[in-house]
């Protein structure tokens, strides 16, 4: 078993964190998930969230990641993402000017009743990703914004059983 997990972050960039730690945790569409030295093998989709990374008893590391997906190992979790930053390159007065101007567009789209299902409109999808990238910039930062709960938003509980569902025989 490895001492170490080697933990590799990479953007369309380039390599954006490389670190020898003891235990990663990050943010999947099914929930959080941790990876330390000898884990079994694990592929994830990621979601929009913030990746917690410690070496020995030093205080944890924290940067936020966009989407993407990880693949983990005995001795390794490499993270393939759109977006990652660290606290120190947030400047949290742009990221709330930006946020707000996201949450107008969102409301404005609500209040016209034109806000659809994610997956189907290309303009709903990049409002909501992008309020989501920025309210995790703001988590990373020590300042979150309020919570919201879109509708349509993709990673929210499954739909109830329907009737149908509950007469069909198991598979």
């Amino acid at each position: 078993m490895a001492d170490k997990v080697e933990l590799e972050i990479v953007t369309p960039k380039g390599r954006a964190l490389k670190a020898m730690v003891d235990e990663v945790t990050a943010p999947s569409v099914q929930g959080e998930f941790g990876v330390m030295p000898g884990h079994l093998p694990l592929l994830a989709a990621l979601r929009t969230g913030i990746v917690s990374y410690r070496d020995g008893n030093a205080e944890p590391k924290r940067c936020a990641v966009g989407p993407g997906f990880a693949e983990a190992g005995a001795n390794r979790l490499l993270i393939l993402t759109d977006e990652f930053i660290e606290r120190e390159q947030i400047d949290p007065v742009i990221v709330r000017k930006e946020l707000a101007e996201v949450q107008s567009a969102i409301e404005k789209l609500i209040a016209k009743g034109e806000l659809k299902p994610a997956g189907t409109d290309a303009e709903t999808n990049v409002l909501i990703a992008k309020e989501n990238w920025l309210a995790a910039q703001l988590e990373l930062y020590g300042d979150p914004p309020p919570a919201t709960m879109r509708p349509f938003e993709d990673y929210g509980p499954p739909p109830p059983p329907t009737d149908d569902d509950a007469n069909d025989p198991p598979s």
